[in-house]
């Protein structure tokens, strides 16, 4: 339930639209979570230009451009994609602790180009305020461009007032669960690369054929697939049929074994060891 107080939720609110109606024209960075999806909707109701675009990478779930085309549909806004590549950039592959700035940065760098050619003034994203309490590399990135902006953020939009916010226009995805790209399932240091982050990609929709969750990780922990998925959801697993045909669809993908945490998931829980640092 949201502990909103809808005073200063509709304060912030109305200064927020009043914010996206200085603009002519807007692209939206567009994953189709609760966050971008709701800015795109808003800023759709407000503006005549305005277009969300997903990005399409070797880190992105295949599943997440699905959700995105939904989202798209849903809001009634005019989408597109592009294709940016971080495999690109040593930087990234490299898998330091600030990985998300190298691939945000690029990112951002794709998406201005694109609204350059097409005519949009500015860019929008959908960090909110709860996510710069964490390491965020990838703001910081954000942050050394002109006319890219994070609204929620910027206005101090907290994840339950964008939820809230998104179930009072009448979406479908207010309670969307957050789908982190591909990378935050290989540990710091490790270095990245292609056949990874499709052994992930595909073993995490394997196992949605064969159970249903709200929420799935599988990291690749030197080709050993451990699953993480909510704590109440962990009991699904607790089947021989189920247990014998994810381990045998995970091995089809190339994990050599495949281990469930008991501790059930946690964002960014690889990176426990770094210094306590969540991406």
């Amino acid at each position: 339930m949201c502990g909103c107080d809808y005073m200063d939720l509709n304060s912030k609110l109305e200064k927020l639209l009043n914010f996206i109606r200085s603009f002519k024209s807007v692209v939206i960075a567009f994953s189709g979570g609760v966050d971008s999806s709701t800015l795109a909707a808003l800023c759709a109701k407000e503006l005549s230009k305005v277009v969300a675009v997903t990005v399409v990478s070797p880190i992105t779930p295949s599943r997440e451009i699905e959700n995105a085309k939904k989202a798209a549909k849903e809001i009634g806004i005019k989408h597109e994609f592009i294709e940016v590549n971080p495999l690109e950039d040593p930087n990234f592959v490299r898998n330091t602790l600030d990985r998300c700035y190298y691939c945000k940065r690029n990112l951002i760098k794709s998406l201005i180009d694109f609204g350059e050619r097409r005519g949009y003034s500015v860019i929008f994203e959908g960090t909110n305020v709860d996510e710069l309490k964490e390491h965020r590399p990838g703001y910081k990135a954000v942050k050394s461009f002109e006319n890219v902006y994070s609204p929620w953020a910027k206005f101090g939009f907290r994840k339950d007032e964008i939820r809230a916010i998104a179930k009072e226009m009448g979406f479908s995805f207010y309670n969307k669960q957050p789908l982190a790209c591909l990378a935050t399932r290989i540990p710091y240091g490790v270095e990245i690369d292609g056949k990874k982050l499709k052994m992930v990609d595909e073993a995490e929709n394997a196992i949605l054929d064969v159970v249903e969750l709200s929420q799935i990780r599988v990291r690749n922990l030197n080709n050993v697939a451990v699953i993480e998925v909510e704590r109440d959801e962990i009991e699904k697993f607790f089947d021989v049929n189920v247990i014998s045909k994810i381990v045998e669809e995970l091995k089809k993908v190339g994990f050599k074994q495949v281990l469930i945490d008991l501790e059930g998931y946690k964002s960014g829980k690889l990176s426990y060891h770094s210094d306590n640092v969540k991406p």
